[in-house]
């Protein structure tokens, strides 16, 4: 049979400041959830003290208490921080009014020049995207994403395919997944653009 053990007050407030400046915390950034949070934790550990002597198991029936605090806050920080913030992320790849390839292609050699590299490898993956519709290999389709886009144009251009894909989880880990874009991911989507403005469909068998 085990042996409770007892935590003195010290050690509940340590882990209550541990528990608190968890990273999900730390992301909500200031206002006012992050101001109840505090004001939570003040009173939990003032609560300590007076519950200590009055709670059924003295300090360890303190800290149980503490840490069912601690759980609701966690509850309630999924309910109102990010977690409960976030919103079904449109991934359409055009927006905004038509532009052809050679247009896309002209923003994003702006953008790389003024070293806008998420911005380049947007615009040069429109492009990519724009110049297999304006060949007719795929079907001219508002809405569309990059995932989508990789599988058509994939499937129209079987040689393509593999660099297809890797355009499209490039596109999404800097648009959606927030990781730097670099001069490296710009000249990646060059080549593709390039691959793919070179490439020609398989020729059909004759009936």
């Amino acid at each position: 049979m085990s042996v409770p053990v007892e935590l003195g007050r010290e050690a509940a407030q340590q882990a209550a400041r541990e528990e608190l400046a968890k990273q999900v915390y730390r992301d909500a950034g200031p206002g006012l959830t992050e101001r109840a949070l505090r004001w939570l934790y003040e009173k939990a550990v003032g609560l300590l003290d007076g519950v200590a002597g009055v709670s059924p198991g003295g300090r360890v029936g303190a800290v149980v208490l503490l840490l069912v605090l601690v759980a609701a806050t966690v509850a309630i920080r999924a309910r109102v921080g990010p977690l409960g913030r976030q919103q079904p992320v449109d991934r359409t790849l055009f927006a905004g009014g038509e532009r052809t390839a050679a247009e896309h292609r002209a923003a994003a050699d702006r953008h790389a020049a003024a070293a806008e590299w998420a911005a380049a490898v947007r615009e040069r993956l429109r492009a990519v995207v724009r110049d297999l519709e304006e060949r007719a290999l795929l079907e001219a389709r508002p809405g569309r994403t990059a995932d989508e886009a990789a599988r058509e144009g994939g499937a129209a251009l079987p040689s393509c395919a593999p660099a297809l894909a890797v355009g499209a989880r490039v596109f999404d880990e800097i648009w959606y997944g927030g990781r730097p874009a670099t001069p490296e991911h710009d000249t990646g989507l060059r080549d593709l653009d390039a691959l793919v403005r070179a490439a020609r469909p398989a020729a059909r068998a004759p009936r």
